[in-house]
């Protein structure tokens, strides 16, 4: 056999697999993994079947880093050795295709792992890969995990994938039942949900649309201007989104705008708006009438704002590049909006780095800031004028604690329930708006409403 002929025999690596391994490695040096996605896709032919595929190995495989390692040390001879980067991601890209996919034969998982562990590492180490996945196939039982009664912390965060000071958290803010459904939901691939955009069409015309299109869809839980789209759905740049009839926005989201209950002819504010989801349904609501002040320190971000609400058809908008410390306060406003920055542990299942980039450090400076904003935002409140403070998070520190601090420290603010607007099962004992991935199609959210006394 000639050389030339082994070369042609030979398989090479698979490029999708490649990409995910290259993105998994910036990610865990700390790049958020829509970036890294975008960057590694840089200048490849994918087709649309390719980039789902790439989007499932690095969100899953990010996802489950905990569990994945968890798993991969009871196949190594020295289980505590810590693994060369490259190594170690693709261990785990090939172990979450042996656990967490259903469409990857198991060989061709093992086999695919093996070529990109020999082109991108070496031959003795694709031997170790070869080696630690067929063990795992023929011995699976040897995983072994703590015992949910002896150390639940360990064993939810080992089983499901999270650090351990989320875990604590949830144990101790829900109990073990509600943490694990939770933890699970948050696993599950992140759902798509449309806002219909008012201004150009009903409900009813995108739904007729969708049912052509045979698109399974169900209706808002809270909202009916949003609708959830189905695995089987429509792809993200269709021509529904193309057309600004509809926007691709959670409804958890929805809910603070309706919260905030803006009217035909008012002045409101926007703070942190960018990239616009909240802004453009404030608008929507408002019928393209009075005016809309949408401030976000970010020139570029405000830009897809702008792009954003042209698509839309929306005309009342005002996008301003500032600080919201620097703006003055010689206007005031009938309706302010403040969604300041957050953990975003309520998009756990939307965002996979997430569970791995924050820390309860990043959650105390997150907390001092937000308290910051929010004392700030109340200034631009006329008398009588209606601020709702909201975040994606589903940690009280960020949430409750800075909307009751405020209320007690500032006499002439009151809390509003949120009662009023909606029901009861996303309402809590002090009228504040909470979501959780338990509930279906949602996100995690929080939504508060203060009012300015006259």
């Amino acid at each position: 056999m000639t050389p030339t002929t082994q070369n042609h025999r030979r398989k090479k690596f698979d490029v999708v697999r490649a990409a995910a391994l290259e993105a998994l490695i910036v990610i865990e040096q700390g790049q958020q993994t829509d970036s890294a996605v975008s960057s590694v896709m840089q200048g490849k032919n994918f087709r649309p079947i390719d980039k789902r595929f790439l989007l499932q190995l690095v969100n899953g495989t990010t996802k489950m880093r905990r569990r994945l390692d968890h798993e991969i040390k009871f196949y190594l001879s020295r289980p505590g050795t810590e693994l060369p980067p490259k190594l170690a991601n693709i261990l785990r890209l090939g172990f979450y295709q042996l656990r967490f996919t259903d469409r990857i034969p198991a060989a061709a998982a093992v086999s695919e792992s093996v070529n990109l562990a020999h082109y991108m590492t070496g031959r003795s180490r694709a031997n170790l890969v070869n080696a630690v996945m067929r063990a795992s196939l023929r011995e699976p039982q040897k995983v072994k995990f703590s015992r949910k009664s002896e150390d639940p912390v360990k064993y939810l965060g080992d089983y499901y994938s999270y650090p351990d000071y989320f875990v604590e958290y949830c144990l101790k803010e829900f109990g073990y039942e509600q943490t694990e459904q939770l933890l699970r939901l948050n696993n599950h691939p992140p759902h798509v949900t449309y806002r219909v955009n008012s201004l150009k069409v009903k409900p009813d015309e995108v739904s007729n649309i969708l049912q052509k299109n045979e698109v399974e869809f169900s209706y808002g839980r809270y909202l009916p201007e949003f609708i959830h789209i189905e695995e089987s759905g429509l792809p993200l740049d269709s021509e529904l989104i193309k057309t600004g009839k509809v926007f691709v926005q959670d409804e958890s989201a929805g809910l603070a705008v309706r919260l905030l209950d803006p009217q035909p002819g008012e002045e409101a504010i926007d703070l942190a708006a960018a990239p616009g989801g909240k802004s453009t349904y404030i608008a929507a609501l408002m019928g393209n009438t009075g005016q809309l002040v949408s401030v976000d320190k970010s020139r570029h971000r405000l830009a897809v704002l702008s792009e954003n609400a042209k698509r839309l058809g929306i005309k009342n908008i005002e996008p301003v590049v500032s600080d919201l410390f620097n703006l003055g306060n010689d206007r005031l406003f009938d309706r302010v909006l403040l969604d300041p920055p957050c953990s975003g542990w309520g998009t756990a299942g939307k965002h996979s780095d997430l569970r791995w980039a924050k820390t309860p450090d990043d959650i105390n400076k997150l907390a001092r800031i937000q308290t910051a904003m929010l004392n700030r935002a109340a200034k631009l409140i006329k008398p009588g004028g209606v601020l709702v403070y909201s975040t994606c998070s589903i940690i009280r520190a960020e949430n409750d604690d800075i909307v009751h601090e405020f209320v007690s420290r500032n006499e002439d603010f009151e809390a509003e329930s949120a009662g009023t607007y909606f029901p009861e099962d996303v309402v809590d004992k002090n009228g504040y708006i909470k979501t959780y991935p338990s509930f279906e199609k949602l996100d995690g959210a929080f939504a508060a409403r203060i009012r300015r006394k006259e």
